[in-house]
């Protein structure tokens, strides 16, 4: 079969890889859709040089591994210990991408990225999802419900789930006015969900393409960062209180600030973007106003779950998220595109 692998320094390539065999405890999946992620850039960017093997998803012979943390697909073999029962043959799955010891508290409670003994996350140090199969243990596996295609169920298996977790963290509901930071295929998903979950959602974006289609997606109002201060145009869209809850998906440091500076006091906000760094005046930014700040890592696989039946039994459209779909031969062209960060979702049909 042939994968995509990152090469850093915005090079990739398609390479030939065997067919994946499962051994104990394992399936594997043909791939019918598997995502690109904003978190994809890090590694399409990175220097080929010093310490970027981490960046490069370097396997353990120092070889690329396959990308693609968003693989959604149908069981295609099972291997010992696997049963039809669990496993049958043509079962559609999204694939929880994260694999750890399997006995910790953590991995029993359907967070194994917090495992203790140290994980694999398919796509960026393990062989992902942009390939033709794909090969991960059975308890990574979790159903797609059937009203969801599975484009939908690739988005749902790392950047719509994400937006999901962090909205469940702040507790949001139909009281709550949200602000969210960064109108990606993360902060776009958060404004959808949210409205769906009766909040009024405020996005914040510097570009016109997505602002427009944070609007068309559920946001009762738009802010261009560029134009304007949106510390203060939250406040004066919430009466000079600010917002119940912020939500920064744009793993910028100006956006952080402003994400905990735009609540209002009690108010509650989120830190999702990964990487990079923020200096906070903790006096006046946190404590005299008693806010509470989270940080939000993905989900479990009971929440992405939950997440794929919210979006199925709420008929959200999650798919004017996807603006883009691609044959894996297209993906220098996809990724380039994708690094312009002007897009809604891409996505590659294998």
């Amino acid at each position: 079969m042939r994968g995509v692998v990152f090469l850093g320094e915005r090079e990739l390539a398609l390479r030939d890889f065997p067919d994946p065999t499962p051994g104990p405890g394992e399936v594997v999946i043909a791939m019918k859709a598997s995502g690109m992620c904003g978190s994809d850039l890090h590694p399409y960017r990175a220097s080929r040089q010093g310490g970027a093997a981490a960046a490069l998803g370097l396997g353990g012979k120092g070889e690329p591994v396959i990308a693609g943390h968003e693989p959604c697909g149908v069981v295609a073999a099972r291997g010992p210990g696997v049963s039809a029962e669990e496993a049958p043959t043509g079962m559609r799955v999204m694939i929880h991408h994260y694999r750890g010891c399997g006995r910790c508290r953590h991995c029993r409670s359907g967070w194994s990225q917090l495992c203790p003994q140290g994980i694999v996350v398919y796509g960026v140090t393990g062989h992902g999802g942009h390939a033709h199969f794909m090969k991960v243990p059975a308890s990574t596996l979790v159903p797609l419900p059937d009203a969801l295609t599975f484009e939908e169920g690739a988005a749902i298996s790392c950047g719509t789930g994400t937006a999901y977790g962090a909205l469940k963290r702040l507790g949001v509901s139909g009281r709550d006015t949200v602000a969210v930071f960064g109108q990606g295929p993360v902060g776009l998903s958060a404004t959808m969900l949210g409205a769906a979950m009766g909040a009024r959602m405020i996005a914040v974006d510097p570009v016109a393409e997505r602002r427009r289609l944070a609007e068309e997606l559920g946001a009762a109002a738009v802010i261009d960062p560029g134009a304007v201060d949106p510390v203060a145009a939250l406040h004066d869209l919430t009466h000079g209180e600010g917002v119940d809850g912020a939500m920064e998906c744009a793993g910028s440091p100006e956006a952080r600030v402003a994400t905990v500076r735009s609540v209002r006091t009690w108010g509650q906000a989120c830190f999702v973007g990964e990487g990079g760094t923020v200096t906070l005046e903790v006096s006046p930014h946190l404590l005299r106003r008693q806010v509470t700040l989270h940080a939000s890592w993905t989900f479990s696989t009971v929440g992405q779950e939950e997440c794929a039946r919210f979006v199925a039994s709420r008929k959200i459209p999650l798919h004017r998220l996807l603006t883009h779909r691609f044959s894996l031969e297209q993906a220098a062209e996809a990724y380039r595109l994708f690094d312009t960060q002007t897009t809604g979702k891409g996505v590659f049909l294998p």
